[in-house]
């Protein structure tokens, strides 16, 4: 039978007995419905996992003794970072979950010229957390046990004023180059795409003068949710785990 896995940010020693911050104790207690001497994995997404053995399953705390830690990685060699344009509600949402599912290594959500999301400074927390809270479930589901780095919301011209790593790519439908023209440099891609309106020719200007090479995907304009999925899909197929 398949365990089910939950991350908590804390230290994990085995042998040592935790008690499951409040969420998780509820996820465990009320969805999962634990009782003491059911199994569950526990990891911090810094690399391998812990089987924990229920040892107390009430109203007022879930505990959890740690038996056996597990070497496990399922890891790609290629690193990725993908800057995400910011799109509306669910769209970005299914970005974040699915670039965790393909392996990206680090996400950062970027403001662009034609993003419809429009932040007032103190709700910008509120979105970051919600979307770090779906790294973390979607990280649970897919066998992770490296938590992906979430940076905070930045502009485009912040995030190309930076120094990335390794072949940069970004997504342009205006673009002759294709992936398969392309290879890494020492297995690292940062990826960038844009929000649902595109890139404004600014944009793409200020990307190409940070290094950044316009790629285009086929021959069809792809939604903003579908074209980060597609990229992350073909890039860990031309030099990832997909191979």
């Amino acid at each position: 039978m398949r365990l089910s896995r939950l991350y908590t940010n804390t230290a994990l020693h085995l042998h040592e007995t935790v008690s499951l911050d409040d969420e998780n104790a509820h996820y465990a207690r009320s969805v999962l419905r634990l009782k003491n001497g059911a199994y569950i994995i526990l990891f911090n997404g810094c690399g391998g996992e812990f089987l924990g053995n229920v040892v107390e399953a009430s109203r007022k705390n879930v505990r959890v003794t740690l038996q056996e830690f597990i070497e496990r990685s399922v890891e790609s060699h290629l690193k990725i970072h993908i800057g995400l344009g910011i799109s509306r509600g669910d769209r970005m949402d299914f970005s974040v979950q699915k670039a965790v599912e393909l392996g990206a290594t680090k996400m950062t959500p970027l403001v662009t010229e034609r993003c419809v999301v429009q932040f007032r400074e103190e709700k910008k927390s509120q979105r970051w957390l919600h979307w770090q809270k779906i790294i973390q479930h979607a990280t649970e589901q897919s066998g992770r046990t490296v938590l992906p780095a979430f940076d905070p919301i930045s502009t485009l011209g912040e995030w190309t004023g930076q120094q990335q790593s390794g072949l940069r790519i970004f997504l342009d439908p205006q673009a002759t180059l294709s992936l398969a023209q392309l290879s890494p440099d020492g297995g690292e891609v940062t990826l960038l795409t844009g929000p649902e309106g595109g890139f404004s020719n600014a944009e793409r200007e200020m990307a190409i003068s940070a290094g950044f090479v316009p790629v285009r995907l086929g021959a069809r304009i792809l939604r903003t949710e579908t074209a980060s999925l597609a990229a992350l899909a073909a890039v860990q197929m031309l030099w990832g785990d997909f191979k």
